[in-house]
């Protein structure tokens, strides 16, 4: 198993000092992980932790905010805070996801699983609400200097990497979240040359979400969310405007549409 925590503090070096950030979804494994690693770099000024469960203060550098990604006046108005009290935001991470829910939602091995119901579920939360906290955030990125909108995104969700089929609508929700990811990257690019928006596929990370589909993955590949949350900002600290609207996997590697 990898080691539940990094070992060195994280840098961000190109991103520069005094760094506004936000991750959305905080409460879940991979963001919680997100949020924690980056209280602890010294170039963060000011963690915006960003969830629909309550969350509470962990460091000096934490401000908690309620934010349901199904309620886009909720978004709006976590927005609308950041705004006034840190006026500018330097990264944005939405760590969010849905596959499985009990026996509400489980990934669909035929087409004779299909329903409307679970496909909407998997396109409210891996798609709609992701775009709408993209129409509010990406107005808040700065444009002086290099910025990044980035949403966790799936290796599933690439079409071109399909082989195996099924999981019908995690797949799919996943896809159309890379192609809002790819047209968001377009119209930012006019607007805010520094800034990217980006894709990233975290890995299999030892989450509820992948709990009942970890049979048979190699023990190194399987991260704890501290590790993926490491990878995953070192990839953002690598990448530069040229690298805006793509899908990145954990060790920088693109992953194609």
């Amino acid at each position: 198993m990898t080691p539940a925590q990094p070992e060195t503090p994280l840098a961000l070096s190109s991103f520069g000092a005094d760094l506004n950030v936000a991750v959305i979804g905080a409460s879940g494994g991979i963001g919680r992980a997100l949020a924690d690693d980056l209280a602890q770099c010294p170039t963060v000024a000011q963690v915006f932790r960003l969830s629909r469960s309550h969350l509470q203060s962990v460091g000096n550098k934490d401000r908690c905010l309620s934010l349901d990604l199904e309620d886009e006046t909720s978004i709006s108005d976590a927005a609308a805070e950041i705004k006034k009290s840190a006026r500018m935001l330097h990264l944005v991470v939405v760590a969010t996801g849905i596959l499985h829910v009990n026996d509400q939602l489980q990934p669909e091995k035929t087409w004779r699983s299909l329903e409307g119901r679970t496909l909407e579920t998997a396109f409210r939360i891996n798609t709609f609400g992701p775009a709408l906290v993209a129409k509010h955030f990406l107005p808040l990125l700065a444009r002086d200097r290099k910025s990044v909108f980035a949403a966790l995104s799936a290796r599933v969700g690439s079409i071109s990497d399909n082989r195996l089929g099924g999981w019908y609508a995690y797949r799919a929700s996943k896809a159309a979240l890379n192609m809002l990811i790819k047209t968001l990257s377009i119209e930012l690019a006019r607007r805010n040359p520094d800034a990217l928006c980006v894709g990233l596929h975290p890995g299999t990370v030892d989450t509820g979400l992948s709990k009942p589909f970890q049979t048979g993955v190699p023990e190194d590949k399987l991260f704890t969310p501290a590790r993926s949350a490491r990878h995953l900002l070192q990839v953002l600290d690598r990448l530069s405007p040229d690298h805006t609207g793509g899908l990145y996997a954990w060790d920088g590697q693109p992953i194609p549409f």
